[in-house]
C-alpha cells in the first residue's frame, strides 16, 4: 500500500468550519483530502480511506518506526487506528453542529503485527448512536482478512 497520506495536508479544522458540516461531510473531507488529517496520522503514517454513514476505514502499512522493544509493532498503533476509525464512524452519523469525543475504549490484541504483516485496515462500525452516547466496534485486519485486533468504544455526543 502506498502511503496515501503523503499527498494530504495535516492539521486541525476550526470549530466554526466543523459546525458548517454534517459529521459525514467532515469525515468524507478527510478521505478526499479537502480537510486536513490530524497530526497523529502524519506521525504514524495512517490515512482515512473510506467513509459512509456509520462506517469508516483507516489504513497503514506498519514499518520499523512502529516497533516496540520486542521487535513487534507497538500496541499503541492498533489502539490509535481503532480509536480513530470507531470515533469517526460515530462522527459520520452526526448532524451539523454536533460533535463527539471518546469516553472510553477497550481493545484486544489478537495477533502480533510486524512490518512483514503488510498493509492493515481498521474498520469502525457504529453499533448504536443515541442523543448523548454513541457505541462503535472496530476490527484491525491484514490483507488476507485475518483479525489482528478488536475494539469497542463509547463516545459522548454533544452540541459543538
Amino acid at each position: 500500500m502506498a502511503n496515501r497520506s503523503t499527498s494530504k495536508t495535516f492539521g486541525t479544522v476550526s470549530a466554526d468550519r466543523q459546525k458548517e458540516m454534517s459529521g459525514l461531510e467532515f469525515v468524507q473531507g478527510l478521505v478526499d483530502g479537502t480537510l486536513p488529517l490530524n497530526t497523529i496520522a502524519k506521525t504514524l503514517g495512517y490515512d482515512v480511506i473510506e467513509a459512509a454513514s456509520g462506517r469508516v476505514v483507516v489504513a497503514v502499512e506498519p514499518n520499523g518506526t512502529h516497533l516496540n522493544p520486542a521487535g513487534t509493532v507497538h500496541g499503541g498503533l492498533a489502539a490509535t487506528l481503532l480509536d480513530s476509525c470507531m470515533g469517526l464512524a460515530i462522527q459520520s452519523t452526526l448532524e451539523k453542529g454536533v460533535g463527539q469525543t471518546t469516553v472510553e475504549f477497550k481493545i484486544s490484541l489478537v495477533r502480533p503485527i510486524t512490518p512483514e504483516t503488510g498493509p492493515v485496515n481498521a474498520e469502525g462500525v457504529v453499533v448504536n448512536c443515541g442523543r448523548r452516547i454513541g457505541i462503535a466496534e472496530g476490527r484491525v485486519t491484514d490483507r488476507m482478512g485475518r483479525l489482528l485486533a478488536h475494539g469497542t468504544t463509547t463516545c459522548l455526543i454533544f452540541q459543538a
